[in-house]
């Protein structure tokens, strides 16, 4: 496979642990806790190479949790760019409340960002992007990095053969114009940006659509939790169903989703089988606590779910 360049502007140190019962105002006592590198960009290139796929993490990190961050990647054997800036690098907390089966997640603010670090962060990705095949672009945007970043990068990338993967919502979403290769919002965060409930699968395929009307994009999938995704193109849109299984943790499903979808279609799949991936990916990653990479053999067998479901014209929720 060609190389995988991904990009994560707000990465983070996840921290995930267990409590018996989460109460105000009392010390809540919790497990050991597990440390897993995390942001949208580093989540996806982690489960880049868990499928064996080239892959490089760009993010800026500082102070001791940035260090850290850099040591868990490099332990997991990831390969990765990071650019020093003088904040630090933000941390990000889930606790699995044991009672109930709930999970609060607590996600902090990451540092502020100068023109300086921001440019060489940019820099940096689109010296790495020469030889790319796919660039992702992942996560939110720290404070004082522009709403139009992820913009820039689509102009900075024009003339670079690397397809731009873009997952983000919000402002830094409703910046993008042009230059986009796929799109991945969730349904919420679709409909956040157009500001229409969707309701239904055709109300959704018109708003993905529209994304791609006004050349913002190619391609849309959109990400439909327990529904599994919908993909949408300009000629066509394809609903592609999800797996029932137990969910030990719901971090990451999103990103893994992401990384399934590309390393289909660097394989050279069609886009439908490669989404079906993504999903199988996707459902990989529930099973795993908090944001552990999920294994290649649980995605493949996912997978193989997914393809003889679709064969057989079943609707089970078995998934293997």
């Amino acid at each position: 496979m060609r190389e995988i360049v991904t990009l994560t502007m707000n990465p983070a140190l996840d921290i995930t642990t267990a409590t018996g019962r989460v109460i105000a105002t009392d010390k809540v006592r919790c497990g050991t806790p597990r440390r897993d590198p995390g942001g949208g960009g580093i989540n996806v290139a982690r489960i880049l190479h868990v499928l064996g796929a080239s892959a490089t993490a760009v993010f800026p990190s500082g102070g001791h949790s940035g260090r850290a961050l850099e040591d868990l990647l490099a332990t997991e054997g990831v390969r990765s760019r990071s650019i020093t800036i003088r904040g630090s690098t933000r941390e990000s907390f889930t606790i699995n409340e044991e009672q109930t089966g709930l999970q609060y997640r607590f996600v902090l603010p990451g540092p502020s960002l100068t023109p300086r670090e921001v440019e060489s962060c940019l820099d940096a990705l689109v010296q790495r992007a020469k030889d790319a095949a796919f660039v992702v672009a992942s996560g939110s945007l720290p404070p004082g990095v522009p709403v139009t970043f992820y913009q820039i990068l689509a102009d900075a990338l024009a003339e670079s053969s690397a397809r731009l993967v873009v997952d983000t919502s919000g402002p830094p979403l409703r910046a993008l114009e042009r230059g986009v290769y796929l799109l991945k919002p969730s349904i919420r965060e679709l409909r956040d940006h157009v500001g229409r409930d969707l309701r239904t699968l055709d109300e959704q395929v018109s708003a993905a659509r529209e994304l791609i009307t006004a050349g913002i994009c190619a391609v849309v999938v959109l990400s439909l939790g327990p529904d599994g995704a919908v993909y949408v193109t300009a000629a066509e849109e394809e609903h592609c169903p999800s797996l029932a299984v137990p969910v030990v943790s719901a971090v990451g499903a999103g990103d893994s989703m992401v990384a399934g979808i590309i390393v289909g279609l660097e394989r050279r799949w069609d886009l439908r089988e490669a989404v079906r991936y993504g999903v199988a990916a996707g459902v990989a990653m529930l099973r795993t606590p908090g944001t552990a990479p999920c294994r290649r053999d649980d995605v493949d067998q996912c997978y193989a779910a997914l393809v003889r479901r679709a064969t057989v014209g079943q609707h089970s929720d078995t998934a293997y």
